[in-house]
């Protein structure tokens, strides 16, 4: 499914964008479930639902119960949002940027449903999402990143330093910003002059590399910005001393 053109992009850049990969069908429900988890708050116990730090600080008041939330982490147990990191056109990608057979099982290490509500800063500074990974050959991982609305520079689209995953894992830090969601963690002296904007339609799908630099801006627009991602790693993969295939938010995705 990918080129050698493509291919030869992500191993120099760090990413490479597919077109409408994901289909509406698809899209609408994991949408759906989404809203459903949020709307009625019921939810698996594992999962977390990270209300954004503005709402949480009393500095906005949210609209409604979807203008609260920030994202949803380790959606493994839902079976409805699980499907994404079932489909197969996902997995076949995602096999072939860690170089793993065409029939070979991955490991599903994270999962996210990102929303970035109109008017909350919501932004995320530039980071390398191997800072949050023990897991080794950084080239064993790759995140799949799939926008549900448009994301625009307008909306807070995804932002990168293509080919600054050839370089070091970074030195990682809380930004100096009046608002910061937890965990948002940024690279101290990131170069922002270098960061091309990856403006997405519904169904559009990036993937990219563990240490590629990225983050993404402020919603200016009066909709929501929404995507769904999981990262994906191989078998060959090492943690010292543990074994993280036994981890609660590890699923095996054959």
């Amino acid at each position: 499914m990918l080129t050698e053109a493509q291919l030869k992009d992500y191993r120099r850049d760090g990413y490479v964008l597919l077109r409408g990969l994901v289909d509406a069908e698809a899209r609408a429900r994991y949408e759906r479930r989404f809203i459903e988890l949020v709307e009625t708050g019921e939810h698996p116990p594992d999962m977390v639902l990270m209300r954004d730090v503005m709402v949480v600080k009393g500095v906005v008041e949210p609209a409604t119960p979807l203008h609260a939330v920030n994202k949803i982490l380790n959606f493994e147990s839902d079976p409805v949002l699980f499907d994404y990191v079932r489909d197969p056109r996902l997995l076949a990608l995602a096999r072939a940027l860690v170089d793993e057979p065409p029939d070979g099982a991955l490991h599903a290490i994270s999962t996210n449903v990102f929303n970035k509500p109109p008017g909350v800063d919501g932004r995320h500074p530039l980071h390398q999402d191997l800072r949050y990974f023990r897991l080794r050959p950084p080239e064993g991982i790759v995140a799949a990143w799939t926008a549900l609305s448009p994301c625009t520079r307008e909306s807070g689209c995804l932002a990168v330093l293509p080919g600054s995953h050839h370089g070091p894992l970074h030195a990682h830090g809380d930004p100096d910003w009046e608002h910061v969601n937890a965990a948002f963690y940024g690279i101290e002296r990131a170069d922002t002059e270098a960061r091309v904007h990856i403006e997405m339609e519904p169904g559009d799908t990036a993937f990219f590399h563990p240490l590629l630099i990225h983050g993404s801006g402020r919603n200016r627009s009066n909709d929501f910005r929404r995507a769904i991602s999981a990262h994906y790693a191989s078998p060959r993969c090492q943690t010292p001393g543990r074994d993280w295939k036994t981890g609660p938010h590890v699923r095996l995705v054959p």
